[in-house]
């Protein structure tokens, strides 16, 4: 049995490789696309510092990386949201979600590479999964009486892109006005006495225009 432990551990080293290569190509290529969503996927394998082979090895080309990116955000947007339905009070659960959505940045990816992939059954169905659960989280908000009457589903989504707007060279500062905008918003959704707010509510799929080139990729 012995050989066989041997012959075993290196193949685990190998993984832990490759799951740290794997790492720092997507941690690269996220700055270069948030910084420019045009760059070549050569400026990430230059950002990684991983030859374009070792890339290439990953991902077969700019889209599919593209791809797994927002995936992982969006994975990344749906555990945030689970975790938050586990809290008790509906106001906690949903204002710890957008804590949490915007400190983690997954909305850059969104405002910056929206429409510059082809969506996979699996992305829609995790959007889909994704809305509903924020749905929840308003639905458990209103219940409780916090979170004002006029406030729907689509303007959490809105509230979020907003803050992954911010963005300045230095990212402490950045982190700083996020949470500073975002505590003004939560603030104004908690006035349930307040004025109602001017003009309807964004209609559903109103915002789903920015991912029509995904939509038209799959249909192609």
């Amino acid at each position: 049995m012995a050989p066989m432990t041997g012959a075993a551990s290196p193949l685990r080293g190998r993984q832990r490789e490759a799951a740290r290569n794997d790492g720092v190509i997507l941690a690269a290529a996220r700055d270069v696309f948030l910084e420019d969503p045009k760059a070549p996927i050569s400026a990430v394998a230059e950002r990684a510092g991983v030859g374009i082979s070792a890339l290439y090895r990953r991902y077969a080309g700019k889209e599919e990386l593209l791809r797994t990116l927002c995936h992982d955000g969006l994975k990344a947007f749906i555990q945030a949201a689970q975790d938050a339905d586990e809290m008790n009070e509906g106001w906690d659960a949903l204002t710890t979600f957008l804590r949490e959505v915007v400190d983690a940045d997954v909305h850059s990816l969104t405002v910056h590479l929206a429409g510059t992939f082809t969506s996979t059954p699996e992305m829609v169905q995790d959007a889909v999964r994704s809305n509903e659960l924020v749905a929840r989280l308003v639905d458990r908000a209103h219940a409780g009486g916090r979170l004002r009457p006029d406030v729907v589903v689509t303007d959490i989504g809105i509230v979020l892109e907003a803050c992954a707007a911010i963005r300045l060279p230095d990212k402490e500062r950045t982190v700083e006005l996020r949470r500073r905008y975002l505590a003004l918003t939560i603030d104004g959704m908690d006035r349930d006495d307040a004025d109602a707010l001017p003009g309807p509510p964004p209609a559903p799929g109103e915002m789903n225009w920015r991912w029509a080139r995904s939509r038209q990729g799959q249909s192609s």
